[in-house]
C-alpha cells in the first residue's frame, strides 16, 4: 500500500495513485504550449483534482527528442510561480516537481513542493541525490541512461529487467546511505529503449521492483501506444487506456497521466475486477 509523507501529511493509498501531468512548457511533446498561461495552468490543474488526481506533477524543462533543454533560470521562471498558485489555491494538494536539477528542487520544496520527480534517477546533477536523503524529501527515481541530449538515442534491448534492476539497485542504495528516503520507482517506459524492452518492463514490474518499493508507470501517450497503433500524441488516449490498464493488472502502485478522468476509470474497474475475481477463487 502506497504512503506518502510530506510537509506534515500523511497520505496513505488504499488503491492505485494517479499523478496529472502539468507541463508549463512551450515544447512537451504532448501539450507542449497548453498550459504555459498562469490561468490555463490553474483551470487544468483543478479539472485533474476534480477528475480525480491524487498527485499534481509540474514540468518545466521538457526532455522531448530533439528539444534544446531548458536553462536552469528558464525552468524556475516557468515552474516557481504556478507552483505558488497551486499551492496557495489547493493546501492540501501533493505537487511533484518534474526536474533533474537539484537547485530547481530545492527552491521548490521550500515553496511547498511535496515530492521530487527526476526523470535522470539522479544521474545528471550529482548534488540531487545527497539533498533528497538528507532532507527525507519523497523522491520518484526513473531509470536513465546517457545525458538530457543522448537519452533518446539509445534503443536498450536484452534483458532489460535486469538492467532496470541493477540501476534501482545501485542509485537506491547511494540514496539510502544520506538518509532514511520515501522512494518511488520509474522503470523509464520510452526513455531510450527498444518499443520490445518497453514492453517487456510493462509485462513484469515486480523483475525490476527492488526492496518491494512502489513503482510508477508514466506511458500516457507514448511512442510505444504510436509506433504499434500508428496514433500521435494527440490521438494515443485510447491505447493510453488499454497500457494503463495493463499496469494496473501487473501492480503498478502510480500512473502518471495527462487524461485523469480515464485513468481513473480505469482503476476503478480493474479494482472492481480484481475484487470480484477474488472473491470468486475464495468461494
Amino acid at each position: 500500500m502506497l504512503r506518502l509523507i510530506s510537509n506534515n501529511k500523511t497520505l496513505i493509498f488504499d488503491r492505485p495513485a494517479l499523478m496529472g501531468i502539468l507541463n508549463v512548457t512551450p515544447d512537451s511533446f504532448s501539450d507542449g504550449g497548453r498550459y504555459n498561461l498562469m490561468d490555463n495552468a490553474l483551470q487544468h490543474c483543478k479539472k485533474m483534482l476534480t477528475d480525480g488526481a491524487d498527485i499534481i506533477d509540474i514540468g518545466g524543462c521538457s526532455t522531448r527528442p530533439n528539444n534544446a533543454i531548458a536553462t536552469e533560470e528558464e525552468e524556475m521562471e516557468r515552474v516557481l510561480p504556478i507552483l505558488k498558485v497551486i499551492r496557495k489555491a489547493f493546501p492540501e494538494t501533493l505537487i511533484s516537481i518534474d526536474t533533474f536539477r537539484k537547485n530547481v528542487a530545492e527552491v521548490c520544496i521550500a515553496e511547498g513542493a511535496d515530492l521530487i520527480n527526476d526523470i535522470s534517477g539522479g544521474l545528471f546533477d550529482a548534488e540531487m541525490l545527497p539533498y533528497i536523503g538528507q532532507n527525507h524529501i519523497p523522491y520518484v527515481m526513473m531509470h536513465c541512461v546517457g545525458t538530457p541530449e543522448t537519452m533518446h538515442q539509445y534503443a536498450l534491448g536484452g534483458d532489460i529487467h535486469q538492467t532496470v534492476m541493477d540501476f534501482f539497485e545501485k542509485q537506491c542504495q547511494t540514496l539510502e546511505a544520506y538518509g532514511e528516503q520515501q522512494i518511488i520507482l520509474d522503470p523509464g517506459i520510452g526513455f531510450g529503449k527498444s518499443l520490445d524492452a518497453n514492453y517487456q518492463l510493462l509485462s513484469n514490474l515486480n523483475r525490476y521492483r527492488y526492496h518491494n518499493l512502489p513503482i510508477l508507470i508514466g506511458i500516457s501517450r507514448k511512442s510505444l501506444i504510436n509506433k504499434v497503433l500508428r496514433t500521435t500524441p494527440q490521438t494515443a488516449e485510447n491505447g493510453t487506456t488499454v497500457l494503463n490498464t495493463i499496469a494496473l493488472l501487473n501492480g503498478a502502485d502510480i500512473l502518471r497521466v495527462h487524461d485523469v478522468k480515464k485513468a481513473r476509470e480505469a482503476v476503478e474497474l480493474v479494482g472492481t475486477f480484481c475484487n470480484f475475481a477474488q472473491n470468486l477463487n475464495h468461494d
